[in-house]
């Protein structure tokens, strides 16, 4: 009878270690998931941060491009000279104004980039870029187009308007001022990979 009792003892401290050894299975898978998780996350903000670099080239290269574009014609009168200026059209003017905007703020924006890549957990600074790089685009996709517009019709002319294609005497202004606007166009494709960057480091958390 005594030996009947202890039988069982054996089959629990069985059962017990199994139970562990599952247990300490299933922790170590998931410390290797976390693992890679956090790996993701540090890879995805590495290339914002990458990004972020390349769209501050492409926004000062338009401003400054843009901001230094001017061609007088070899030949005046005595009381005109022939010159264009990109400050002589508003919205070319607006352009620069943005352009350096943008710049400016994906400078400051380069720390807490950095800062992601060493939390790569921060959650309540990514959505504070979220909300600035969405607005950063708009502004900048408002500006660029706006200065296509006006760059065309510097191309093309628009007779109901009375415009005429000024590049056909300013080829050298009209030059510039549609190389200036790729930098723009660049930036602006490299921030809605920003949002979308942001957005899916968020969506891992």
């Amino acid at each position: 009878m005594e030996g009947g009792g202890k039988a069982p003892v054996p089959e629990e401290h069985g059962d017990t270690s199994a139970k562990a050894a599952a247990a300490a299975a299933a922790l170590e898978v998931a410390s290797a998931s976390g693992g890679r998780s956090r790996a993701a996350s540090r890879g995805l903000a590495v290339l914002d941060l990458i990004l972020r670099f390349v769209a501050v080239i492409g926004t000062v290269g338009s401003a400054i491009a843009m901001g230094t574009t001017n061609q007088t014609l070899p030949f005046f009168t005595q009381f005109l000279r022939f010159k264009a200026q990109y400050d002589d059209l508003p919205t070319l003017t607006f352009f620069v104004v943005v352009n350096s905007i943008v710049a400016a703020y994906l400078v400051l924006s380069i720390p807490l980039s950095i800062v992601h890549i060493i939390r790569s957990r921060a959650k309540y600074s990514r959505l504070v870029l979220v909300f600035f790089d969405a607005a950063m685009l708009a502004l900048v996709t408002s500006a660029a187009s706006a200065a296509t517009a006006i760059v065309y019709l510097a191309h093309k002319g628009n007779a109901r308007a009375n415009w005429f294609a000024i590049c056909q005497q300013f080829d050298a202004f009209c030059e510039r001022i549609s190389g200036s606007l790729i930098g723009s166009f660049v930036a602006m494709a490299l921030l809605v990979l920003l949002v979308v960057l942001s957005a899916a480091a968020l969506a891992r958390r």
